[in-house]
């Protein structure tokens, strides 16, 4: 999933600094790390003369941000750094294209769930080696750092994330007689049976999921235990069809049937727009990101903030369930002629003191890790602090080349919505997928 839109309509700014070190000469020691897993260190070159060329995502990042990063790069390393802002529209063609070329742009900022694809063209450097430098002492979302791992292999850096998390009527859920956010599972069907029997109305949603969602659908799947597809040798496996998952997607269509209303059992989040189902007070908690926050006042003006929660969606495990990270990763051109300056511009980018300062403190994204998130936390507006506790417990869609034309297929929105509508039963449905992800991830073997 890309990410554009997902950023934070309000955050505190938070403090930092940043000092990285200085030494030697230029070279391209990255580019020959091949097969090794040798921890080394990023190497510390001086760069005067030169330029980096970075591809930044157009929203993603603000002049500010970047400025500092660019300016503790140069401060370290005497090398200029030329920013280059890319439009989405064919993103995809023209990253593929570029990274081709024998003069490709050094740095790239890429949606977390596009670098397989892009690594297994072979245009991205191999960052494995440099992975306990590049953390710096830091534990990544695994939202982040698992789609950027494929075969075991690091290829690109986390850098932002944007995640889901429930959004609830304070209003609907104290009439009901519900005070508090809830903590367990339990705890929150307990409050969604109390607001169904304060509102009888058929297309009321104690808790509004479309079946055609499947984004909040695999929480379910992954809180049990299970998974979308697994690598198995050379290859990948579809896995819906496994007990644990199984026992996810059961889980899934009770919770669906019980508390969304029977109409949202086929259709997704845009038609109607989930947003202004939840506005128009027909929906008391809904699974979104943290950019809803501010469309939902934009539809309806009487909302206040303080009519607003937050929290992260706990499942049946005893824990929150893990949510799926939209987000950013900074990749590396393999052909790039200043690999070595680029890894350093890249640690910069994603160093703890950047990601508190900058890319949490002003650009309101959720960072990198764990400490980060947990840093940040504490200075966030509190109605926002829900998606940075749901963030620190994530997964990622398989590591695989080809999992966008799953997403693009629908094939995995068929699951979610037939076992919503019952059409198909959960086996039915897993069993159905399984073959098709089968056969779509293993298209290039």
């Amino acid at each position: 999933m890309t990410h554009k839109g997902m950023r934070y309509s309000a955050l505190v700014a938070v403090t930092l600094t940043a000092a990285l070190g200085a030494s030697a000469c230029s070279g391209s020691a990255g580019r020959d790390s091949g097969g090794d897993t040798k921890p080394r260190a990023v190497p510390v070159v001086k760069g005067e003369g030169k330029t980096l060329t970075v591809w930044v995502m157009d929203g993603d990042y603000s002049d500010a941000t970047l400025k500092a990063m660019n300016e503790q790069f140069t401060q370290q390393t005497g090398a200029k750094v030329k920013v280059e802002v890319q439009n989405w529209d064919g993103i995809t063609t023209k990253i593929t294209t570029a990274l081709a070329t024998s003069t490709p742009p050094d740095v790239i900022d890429i949606g977390n769930t596009q670098v397989a694809s892009f690594a297994a063209s072979g245009g991205l450097m191999d960052l494995t080696p440099y992975t306990k430098d590049l953390k710096q002492g830091q534990s990544w979302l695994a939202g982040l750092e698992e789609p950027a791992t494929v075969d075991g292999r690091l290829y690109a850096v986390p850098s932002f994330a944007g995640a889901r998390a429930v959004i609830y009527n304070k209003k609907i859920w104290a009439q009901a007689g519900v005070k508090s956010a809830p903590a367990t599972f339990d705890e929150l069907t307990g409050a969604l049976r109390k607001i169904r029997a304060a509102n009888t109305a058929p297309d009321f949603s104690p808790f509004y999921l479309p079946g055609r969602y499947w984004h909040t659908g695999v929480q379910f799947v992954w809180d049990a235990g299970g998974d979308i597809a697994s690598k198995q040798g050379s290859g990948w496996k579809g896995t819906l069809g496994s007990v644990a998952a199984q026992r996810g997607l059961n889980e899934y269509k009770q919770f669906q049937n019980e508390f969304s209303a029977p109409s949202t059992r086929t259709i997704d989040t845009l038609n109607p727009d989930q947003t202004r189902v939840f506005a128009d007070g027909k929906a008391a908690a809904m699974s979104a990101t943290n950019a809803t926050i501010a469309l939902i006042k934009k539809a309806n003006p009487a909302f206040k903030e303080s009519d607003l929660g937050t929290f992260p969606f706990p499942g049946r495990s005893g824990k929150s369930q893990p949510v799926m990270l939209g987000g950013s990763d900074w990749g590396i051109a393999a052909k790039s002629a200043n690999s070595d300056l680029s890894l350093q511009w890249v640690k910069i980018a994603t160093a703890p003191s950047v990601q508190k300062q900058w890319v949490a403190g002003h650009d309101g994204w959720i960072p990198n890790s764990t400490g980060a998130v947990k840093a940040a936390r504490g200075e966030a507006d509190p109605l926002f602090r829900g998606f940075f506790d749901a963030a620190l417990r994530s997964k990622a869609t398989p590591a695989a080349a080809d999992w966008a034309a799953v997403e693009g297929n629908k094939d995995i929105d068929k699951v979610f919505s037939s076992i919503a509508s019952g059409t198909s039963g959960p086996k039915q449905a897993a069993d159905t997928f399984d073959k098709t992800v089968g056969k779509v991830l293993n298209a290039q073997h």
